[in-house]
Order: C-alpha cells, then sequence, then structure tokens
C-alpha cells in the first residue's frame, strides 16, 4: 500500500517538476539559507511547538536536501531508494498510529522552511492533511518600504492577539480589519474559544472558496473571507459547514472578483450625456413603469436628512407621474429590522432601491445579493461593491462658495465650524470651506468644534471665542432648529445667511430615467468595479441657497463663484495647498485627484481646531532639516509586548516570550507611557523603543500616537531644542 503511494506521490512530484520547467520557474524547494544571503534580520525568537498549516510549508532550511522534492514537496528519487524505503515506513506510521513528532522549522515572512522532517511533511502534504506540529523559530526581516514587508508587519501585531498562523492577506490594513470583523473585543487577545471557533470557519471558507474556484483568482483566502464576512456577519457564519458557506459565496460572487481589481470603484463624477442606444428609443428594453422604494432609518418630522430625501421622493413623484410610482419606509431600526424591511420593500414589488443612509448599506448588500434582479443605491461614498452602486454629492464645492460668503462678512475675521464626525467626506467640506473663507478674507480663521466631544457646548464655546458667523449642519426640519447652514448670531434668534442645498429630486429623476431609457446598463461596472455616483453643482445635484439679508455685492460676488464652479473655471483643490502647521500639502502645479479629495485627512492651515498634545507637553513646532545636517537620525517604534493573557504557549513555556520582551524593555530603559483605551476602558502601558534610524527620504505618517508605524516608519534627526 505505502509503495503504490510512493509511485502516486513520485508521478505528482515528476508532474509538479515539469510544469515549473515550461513556466521556467525553479523546480525544486526554496532553501531558506539561500533567500537570506541577502536578507538583513531584524530579530529572531523562538515559537516553541506550533501547529504549521501544511499549505504555508514551502522548502527547505539548508540547500542539502532541496533536490530531493519538487516545489510542491512531493518526492523526486526512485522507488529503489533508501529515501523512498523512509518515505514509506512513514507513510505506514501515518495510517497506523500518526505522525507525532514534531518536525524543526523556520517561519519567515509567514512561510516555513523546514530543517528536520522534510519527509514527513510530504507524506503529510501527499494526504492533504491541514497541519503538522512543529518546533518553530521565528526570523523578522528589518522593516522596510517593501509592500510585503509592511504587511507582515501587520501580521506580527495580529499574532500577536489571536495565534493565528493560516491567515494571511494581499493589502495592508486587513489584519486590523479581520480583528475588528471578528472579535467581540478589537484589538484584546483572543480565547482559545476564539481561536477554535475561527480554525473552524476559516477551513470551512477555504473548503467553499475553492469549491468556488476561487484557487484561480489572484487573492488569498482570507481577501475572501473578509469580504465575506462584510456581507454576512461573523456570527452568522462560522457554525456553517463549507458547502453551506459556498451557496452564500456563488451569489456574491461578483465581489469576490471585484478583489482582483486595482481599482475597485469607478467614480461618476457627472451625469452621463452618452444618449440612450436607438433601438431604446423606438422600442424602449426597459420598464416604462417603475416602482420605487425610498427606506429611511428616521422619519422626515424628527430628521433633517429624512426631510430632505422626501422632498426629493416628493420631485419625482410630481416630474414622473404615471411612469413612477414611489413608497417611503421609515424608522428603520439598524441592525435590527433593517434585512425585514429591505425585504418587505421587494416583496412589495418595488424594482428599485433608494436606501438613504451609509448605515443601511450592510443590508442593502445582503439584499442585492439575494434578488439581484432589484437595483438597489446606497446613499454613501467610496463603497467597493459591485452589488449595490453608491451616490452622493460633491457637498464640497457648496461648502467652498458658503466659506467664500462667510470670509466676506467675517469683520473680526473669525467664522466658526460646526461638524458632525469625519466620515468620508466631512474633511473635504471642512478645508473646502476654510479655503474658500481666506480666498475672500486671507486673514480670515475658521475655528472648528465637533457635536460629538463629550463635556462641550459647541455653540456656547464659539461665542465664548467671539465668533458670530457660524456654519452648521447643512439643513434642518421647517419647524425647528434654526441653527443651521451659514448664519449670524444676533441676539436669541440666529439670522440665516446661506445655506448647502441638497437637490436629492434632481439626482432621483436622472437615475429613474436612466433606467427607463437604457442608460443605466451604459453607466454599468464592465469589470467588475462598483459605480459610485459623485456629482457636483453643474448637475443641479448640489446648490447653494442665498438669504434676502445677504449685501448685493455678496451675493454678486456668490454668483460669480457659482458659475466657475459649475463651468470647472473654479476648483477649491487647486494650486498651493498647506495644512496646519505650514505643511505643504500640493504644489502650485497641481490638482487634487477625487480619490485624494476623498481620502483627505489633514487640516487646512486656517482651520483652528481644539487644543491637543502640544500645548501640554515640551514638544517643537516642525522645522526644516537643515541642508549641511549631519548628525544622528532616530525613530521612535513602539515595543511590541505580547499580552500577559496571552495563552498561545503552553505549560512552562507559557508567558515566557511576554516576560522576555518586558525585561528586555527594562534593562534598555525604553520610555512607557500609560494610558486608558477610550473604547474599553482599561489601562495599558505604551513601551517605546528608540532606535538608530536612517535619513529620511519619503513622506511618512506617524500613528495616532505620533510614533513609527509599520505601514509607514521614519526618522527623525537629533536636532537641539528650540
Amino acid at each position: 500500500m505505502a509503495q503504490e503511494d510512493y509511485r502516486k506521490a513520485l508521478r505528482l512530484g515528476q508532474k509538479e517538476f515539469r510544469s515549473s520547467v515550461l513556466k521556467g520557474t525553479y523546480p525544486y524547494l526554496q532553501a531558506l539559507d539561500e533567500i537570506l544571503e541577502h536578507t538583513a534580520v531584524e530579530y529572531t525568537e523562538p515559537l516553541g511547538v506550533v501547529n504549521i498549516p501544511l499549505a504555508s510549508i514551502v522548502g527547505t532550511k539548508t540547500a542539502g536536501r532541496k533536490t530531493a522534492f519538487a516545489g510542491n514537496f512531493m518526492p523526486l528519487l526512485d522507488e529503489d531508494t533508501e529515501f523512498a524505503q523512509k518515505w514509506n515506513a512513514l507513510c505506514d506510521a501515518h495510517l497506523s498510529v500518526g505522525i507525532r513528532d514534531p518536525i524543526k522549522a523556520y517561519e519567515y515572512m509567514n512561510k516555513f522552511y523546514v530543517e528536520e522532517g522534510n519527509k514527513r511533511v510530504s507524506v503529510m502534504k501527499y494526504y492533504e492533511a491541514m497541519s503538522i506540529p512543529g518546533s518553530v523559530t521565528r526570523i523578522v526581516p528589518r522593516r522596510s518600504e517593501d509592500k510585503e514587508n509592511k504587511i507582515y508587519y501587520e501580521f506580527l501585531d495580529f499574532y500577536d492577539l489571536t495565534g493565528v498562523n493560516y491567515l494571511w492577506f494581499s493589502q495592508l490594513g486587513r489584519f486590523r480589519a479581520m480583528d475588528q470583523a471578528v472579535n467581540s473585543r478589537p484589538g484584546q487577545p483572543w480565547s482559545k474559544e476564539d481561536r477554535r471557533d475561527f480554525q473552524t470557519a476559516y477551513y470551512n471558507f477555504e473548503d467553499a472558496f475553492h469549491r468556488c474556484g476561487g484557487a484561480r483568482l489572484p487573492i488569498t483566502v482570507g481577501d475572501a473571507l473578509l469580504k465575506f464576512v462584510g456581507v454576512y456577519p461573523y456570527e452568522t457564519i462560522r457554525d456553517k459547514t463549507g458547502r453551506e458557506m459556498a451557496a452564500e459565496l456563488e451569489k456574491m460572487w461578483s465581489e469576490i472578483e471585484a478583489l482582483t481589481q486595482d481599482e475597485a470603484v469607478e467614480l461618476s463624477l457627472e451625469p452621463t450625456t452618452q444618449a440612450p442606444p436607438l433601438i431604446s428609443r423606438i422600442l424602449p428594453l426597459e420598464q416604462s413603469r417603475l416602482n420605487v422604494a425610498f427606506l429611511y432609518e428616521k422619519s422626515a418630522d424628527t430628521s433633517a436628512w429624512t426631510y430632505a430625501h422626501e422632498f426629493g421622493r416628493g420631485h419625482v413623484d410630481e416630474v414622473l407621474a404615471g411612469r413612477v410610482f414611489t413608497k417611503g419606509y421609515d424608522n428603520i431600526r439598524v441592525g435590527e429590522n433593517d434585512d425585514e424591511v429591505i425585504e418587505r420593500a421587494i416583496a412589495d414589488g418595488n424594482d428599485v432601491l433608494f436606501t438613504t443612509t451609509p448605515k443601511l448599506m450592510e443590508c442593502s448588500l445582503r439584499a442585492a445579493i439575494r434578488h439581484p434582479e432589484v437595483k438597489i443605491l446606497n446613499c454613501s461614498l467610496n463603497m467597493d461593491h459591485p452589488s449595490v452602486r453608491t451616490y452622493y454629492g460633491r457637498i464640497y464645492e457648496a461648502k467652498f462658495l458658503v466659506g467664500a460668503i462667510a470670509g466676506a462678512l467675517a469683520d473680526n475675521n473669525r467664522v466658526g465650524y460646526i461638524a458632525n464626525y469625519p466620515i468620508y467626506g466631512m474633511v473635504a467640506g471642512i478645508n473646502a470651506f476654510a479655503l474658500g473663507a481666506r480666498m475672500a478674507n486671507p486673514r480670515a480663521k475658521v475655528h472648528l468644534m465637533w457635536t460629538g466631544e463629550k463635556g462641550v457646548d459647541a455653540l456656547s464655546e464659539l461665542e465664548k471665542r467671539g465668533v458670530e458667523l457660524i456654519s452648521s449642519q447643512d439643513a434642518g426640519l421647517p419647524r425647528g432648529d434654526k441653527h443651521y447652514g451659514l448664519y449670524r448670531l444676533d441676539g436669541e434668534e440666529p439670522v440665516p445667511l446661506a445655506m448647502p442645498f441638497w437637490h436629492w429630486g434632481e439626482f432621483y429623476e436622472r437615475i429613474l430615467r436612466g433606467i427607463m431609457d437604457g442608460r443605466w446598463k451604459l453607466e454599468g461596472n464592465e469589470a467588475g468595479r462598483a459605480v459610485n455616483y459623485w456629482w457636483g453643482m453643474a448637475s443641479g445635484m448640489i446648490d447653494v441657497l442665498q438669504s434676502r439679508s445677504l449685501p448685493r455685492g455678496t451675493k454678486r460676488f456668490a454668483a460669480i463663484l457659482h458659475k466657475g464652479l459649475c463651468s470647472g473655471t473654479i476648483v477649491p483643490f487647486e494650486g498651493e495647498l498647506y495644512a496646519q502647521g505650514g505643511v505643504m500639502i500640493q504644489a502650485e502645479d497641481k490638482q487634487m485627484e477625487p480619490e485624494e479629495i476623498l481620502r483627505m485627512d489633514w487640516l487646512a492651515e486656517n482651520v483652528i481646531s481644539q487644543p491637543w498634545f502640544r500645548d501640554y507637553a515640551r514638544l517643537s513646532y516642525p522645522r526644516a532639516v537643515p541642508a549641511d545636517f549631519r548628525g544622528k537620525w532616530v525613530r521612535f517604534v513602539r515595543y511590541r509586548v505580547p499580552s500577559l493573557s496571552s495563552d498561545r504557549h503552553e505549560g512552562e513555556e507559557h508567558g515566557l516570550l511576554r516576560r522576555r520582551r518586558m525585561e528586555t524593555a527594562r534593562k534598555a530603559k525604553m520610555t512607557y507611557f500609560i494610558l486608558r483605551s477610550a473604547g474599553t476602558g482599561q489601562r495599558f502601558s505604551l513601551v517605546v523603543n528608540r532606535e538608530q534610524g536612517e535619513p529620511q527620504r519619503e513622506e511618512c505618517t506617524p500613528n495616532g500616537y505620533g510614533f513609527c508605524v509599520t505601514s509607514s516608519p521614519f526618522s527623525l534627526p537629533e536636532l537641539p531644542w528650540a
């Protein structure tokens, strides 16, 4: 029996060998020693005995045995060799009592290389086992700008929390996203039960992924699983079998294929002017009558946002009467009855669904996968889901115009801005407002307040600072609070001046007409990319309403700006741009790309925000490095210390790694901070290691603490205090 198995394994090895030769790739096992000849190593550490995923074992430690195996670890030596006899004996042992002796291996970049036990690995791979125990030593490369290196350092942080070594991603940021998706306490160590449940779910999903043909895609199982749990919550799928997962995965396969796109999102910046196909004008191919549902988290009586969309629905009822029939569904409780309400809307016969808040995206996505015949659009931005189209307006254009009006009227050069929370597009709106204010008044300062800040009354704080002109939420209820748009504080009642206006009806009308005349398909995602509508003032979707109390000269000024914004001769984020502290963001001859605007994470230099750490500590403001500087460069790196509750090591080895690292930190007299988590309220120590650095040649971004991060390591010069 074992001899026949060896023959089969030999044929598999020979096949792999021939295939590699034809492809021009190396036909034998990789040797780690050869790889490390050209690699700078940061440190090594023993991990003890761990379960090694067989799929992650890709080579041998030394070059001595590499030619005995093909690249898939199947044998290449003849049947009559001593090698074959030992391989056969291991086969017999595996089938009778199992292979239990741990191999000895090295882990590098989350790939494993065998020092002792190559034949055991070969046998286990032949029998398609999932893992094999092994005594592992980790070899950690020095940090670099290489993408794989950055992903690996993210993996190290994830491994410290989870002990999971079989998961890998092709893009940065996904290890953290997976922890947030499956861990009830993100950022906290996983329990044994967490690890057991995740392992079961992972391997079941891996089975489903391969059933659906995932091996042909240039993505990892982890990439696909992260997308999967974004549609079906982890709690609902972790007990499903591979076959059950495969049935659900097939329905959302377009979402998985979208992961293979370099640019997953197609931005539609203006309404299409392309004429519908001639045949559709003669004999319409689409429906001549549409039933359309509008789904709201709140009601028009209690929410200005819902009121604005309801106003847009009324516009549709009026201009498309007899062709489009609409129905509203309000007061949806997200996470409670959202799936139920959206299914009811579909059961009511609606062909098109507009879900009017980003909070309804998840239920929209699930519904779109279940009902591909229904067109579903969600009011959000920069979402990479081909199954659901998203829509929003370039509100920053209107904010720029309102900011210019505010700057022109600011007698004391002070303007207030009250924002909710920094979602996509919010920061761009703040900066556009500030740039507009500065254009009209070079001395204008924008005092930014956040409504979500605990213990702070934004309006009262602005009044204390002597701010009379304030920009707040875009719109209000007809009979509600009057503190919206741009207004002047004058006694008890605010005096309205101008306000951005969302003409949702204009957007809804254009989209529905496009569906009926065949343009919907012309705007479609040819290569599996998601379609995001992000229209501006030129489309009529966004506008600025002006008060009668505005001075005549200010109105004329605003009219000129409005015309320029619609024609494209005025572009808010064009030319030289500076962030707070005088940091240059963009050169004079540049125009900011849409993706840069969407992901904007800086504030314009004339924005005054709340005090930060700098105001309470001995820190210098940024300075340029002297051209003749020849001194030392240093970097400050968060020192990774495993959690005290970590139990990935068993028996005597339990906790040794943590204690060893803590002792190292104390001996080196590393700086540490005692912090309290805003999320959990728990205190923790943040240990910082001071390391020798190299002269910084590229832009970098520190983490929230101001320290070097895995994804963007950076160094600072040793300059004397000013």
